[in-house]
């Protein structure tokens, strides 16, 4: 082998180690998207698991998912994340079907507490 090809091959395994950089920050990303989206579920009373499944019901076993149920906290010793905020972190991923799961949720969770007001008066 020349002195080239050692040089190519350090390039080109300089480009495949900034690739699975780029891979996995983008994973880690994702993970922290997970991790706003389970605790904002926590947060409003609602099952992840349940509105997942509900926009992706062909992915029923989603470790990252489950990954993420296990590092929610309480919803007392989390802090608040706005609905503005989760549509924002779900729209930067691309998750459309799971912004429309989760919309479906408030606006059925509103529509029960106004049915509840309403009996109340």
């Amino acid at each position: 082998m020349s002195d080239f090809d050692d040089m190519e091959m350090t390039h080109a395994e300089m480009i495949k180690k900034r690739e699975e950089q780029i891979v996995e920050s983008y994973r880690q990303d994702e993970d922290m998207m997970i991790l706003v989206f389970t605790q904002w579920c926590v947060n409003r009373g609602l099952d992840a698991r349940e509105l997942y499944y509900s926009a992706y019901p062909d992915q029923l076993d989603n470790p990252r998912l489950e990954q993420g149920i296990r590092l929610t906290v309480p919803k007392e010793e989390a802090g608040e994340i706005p609905d503005d905020t989760l549509f924002g972190v779900l729209s930067m991923y691309g998750n459309d079907d799971l912004a429309f799961a989760v919309s479906e949720a408030l606006d059925a969770r509103q529509k029960l507490q106004q049915r509840q007001s309403m009996d109340e008066e």
